[in-house]
């Protein structure tokens, strides 16, 4: 088994400028605090009981599983943004991710995804206890990325994850 199910969670931010598209994700994850790691995109449940914690520095190099939304551009002075949010379940019952990013204000950006996990937490027949996310936005002075996410981890987790 290569992960075990995760027991806490948490969000991570960032958003940068770089030489090359890949160099400003590259950057943002840096910023977010989750670059040194490698990240698995995953689909979007976090599991029943999962506590949400402050973000921690993660061994270099572990895999992480994330839920992400992440945009990049070169078109200067443009506005890109990205959000995630958690809509958790009245029930004890799996919470539920979603991603969104594009161009323009964070607000609107966070908006949408709130909207987005209430309404698939709507298409599982639950009743929402209560929806979080965060939002980053960035304006492009070269070439621009921002990312949002919510990484999933195991606290009993050590360097030989």
């Amino acid at each position: 088994m290569i992960f075990k199910t995760p027991s806490t969670y948490f969000f991570a931010t960032g958003s940068s400028d770089g030489f090359t598209p890949l160099n400003a994700f590259d950057n943002a994850l840096l910023q977010a605090g989750i670059g040194n790691t490698n990240l698995v995109k995953m689909s979007s449940i976090v599991p029943p009981r999962c506590q949400k914690i402050d973000p921690i520095p993660l061994p270099q190099g572990v895999l992480v599983p994330v839920a992400y939304a992440s945009i990049q551009s070169d078109l200067k002075g443009e506005v890109i943004s990205a959000a995630v949010a958690v809509a958790f379940p009245e029930e004890d019952h799996c919470g539920l991710i979603m991603e969104y990013s594009s161009r323009g204000r964070k607000e609107d950006v966070e908006s949408i995804v709130r909207e987005m996990a209430r309404e698939g937490m709507k298409t599982r027949g639950l009743n929402i206890k209560h929806v979080e996310s965060r939002s980053v936005e960035h304006r492009v002075t070269n070439i621009g990325a921002a990312i949002a996410a919510v990484v999933l981890w195991d606290k009993d987790a050590g360097e030989d994850r």
